[in-house]
């Protein structure tokens, strides 16, 4: 089986790694990740476990993989018309993923593919190098679906390769849920932790939890308003499950939005908290937090 990687940065570097144990791979990265993975190989190191991995890996999509199994998009939310853009003509028509942050990335993708599988992922990966990444916490299994709902032969055999290359995965019917779900996470904890500078585990401070709480309540009426149905029936629910479940697991892991910012990169705000605003304004719901929290990154990106 053929899979490409799109946007490759710590995330699809290590999806490439783990796939290439049983898959033909390559990886489209920025120039410095490609030379070092080519120089060098791809070093892993974390709860996925330890290794130096060797894939094709470069620039572009070299001609022979034109014809791919998958095509993976990993590249960060901003970054997501541009890729298909560049691509246009080797995508059309052909299975595309959508493993980012955020909403709204599988409608982007569909402009360019009437076949889009929607997935989740909810996994710490960190920079130790240009072609070194360290996994430092896994809250929940990948999850993969058809967008914007249902499943299918593609999606089945895609989660089956996924388990045969190590990383938990499982197939859902309402990717559209799991996409919400984990927005609701990286809302709560993302830009809050970027802005503090701390792990997400300090955010159970009483003063940040507070935020926290008015992030989650203002999404979960937005949520509802769009007609996505969430795990939780109510917003509190989601809050004890966040707190309870979700923050051990991941209390040590610093925000990729502050990672972000501290390359001086932009972030995906605008398809996080500024998303939430953005169709909270659509059904004439106010949204203060996200709102406000939004303008502050957006502020700090400018710094």
């Amino acid at each position: 089986m053929k899979v490409v990687l799109m946007g490759a940065g710590a995330v699809g570097l290590t999806i490439a790694a783990k796939l290439s144990r049983v898959a033909d791979v390559h990886a489209v990265a920025r120039k410095r990740h490609a030379d070092a993975v080519k120089q060098q190989g791809f070093r892993m190191t974390g709860i996925w476990g330890e290794g130096t991995y060797r894939f094709s890996c470069s620039e572009e999509i070299p001609a022979a993989w034109q014809d791919a199994d998958y095509y993976i998009i990993t590249a960060k939310s901003t970054e997501t018309e541009a890729i298909c853009r560049q691509f246009a003509e080797t995508i059309r028509g052909r299975e595309v993923v959508s493993l980012q942050n955020g909403i709204g990335n599988e409608e982007i993708i569909a402009r360019f593919t009437d076949r889009v599988i929607g997935a989740m992922i909810i996994t710490g990966f960190e920079w130790q190098g240009d072609a070194a990444v360290h996994v430092s916490v896994e809250a929940a299994p990948m999850k993969l679906g058809r967008f914007p709902s249902g499943t299918d032969e593609a999606v089945e055999r895609l989660a089956a390769l996924m388990r045969d290359a190590g990383i938990r995965a499982e197939t859902t019917p309402n990717i559209k849920t799991d996409i919400w779900s984990k927005t609701l996470y990286n809302c709560a904890l993302n830009p809050l932790g970027a802005l503090m500078s701390v792990p997400y585990g300090a955010l159970t401070d009483p003063h940040a939890w507070t935020v926290v709480t008015a992030i989650v309540r203002e999404a979960y009426i937005v949520s509802e308003a769009e007609g996505i149905p969430l795990p939780w029936k109510t917003a509190d629910a989601y809050l004890d499950y966040l707190r309870e479940d979700q923050l051990p697991a991941t209390a040590a892991h610093h925000s990729s939005m502050l990672q972000d910012i501290n390359r001086k990169r932009k972030t995906e705000i605008d398809f996080m908290n500024g998303a939430v605003a953005t169709l909270a304004e659509k059904h004439g719901i106010a949204a203060p937090y996200n709102t406000c929290i939004t303008e502050l990154i957006r502020f700090r990106e400018r710094l």
